[in-house]
């Protein structure tokens, strides 16, 4: 039997923390949800994680923050920015700075599928 990705949900959105690792269950992942980068950074999941769903602005580190702090540990998990303050414009800029993709609030489940399907063709190196 192969081993479920594991994807981890950083937001400070409590409807969001709720209801996306239910989805992502039903997609067939493990899941866990996270109020804050920091407290994404400090669990035990970090190194385990095979796809990040990244809320974009969040109190306190945002996601930004956190991808470059990822980087800085040499943490290469894929991201898939989430936001509702974005446009076109911001989806591409993360992009070109290695999100794997960057939705807006609301996205529909096939929308977050195909994102997640090109975030887990690359193994997280850490």
């Amino acid at each position: 039997m192969q081993k479920r990705a594991f994807v981890a949900v950083v937001d400070d959105d409590e409807s969001v923390r709720e209801a996306l690792p239910d989805l992502l269950r039903e997609l067939g992942h493990e899941s866990e949800a996270f109020i804050s980068a920091e407290e994404y950074l400090k669990s035990e999941r970090l190194n385990g994680t095979h796809c990040l769903l990244l809320d974009l602005a969040m109190p306190g580190m945002s996601g930004v923050d956190l991808k470059r702090e990822l980087d800085r540990r040499g943490i290469k998990t894929p991201i898939i920015f989430i936001t509702a303050h974005g446009d076109e414009l911001v989806r591409q800029r993360l992009r070109e700075r290695g999100a794997v993709d960057c939705l807006l609030k609301p996205f529909t489940d096939t929308a977050l599928q195909e994102a997640l399907n090109s975030a887990l063709q690359t193994k997280p190196k850490s």
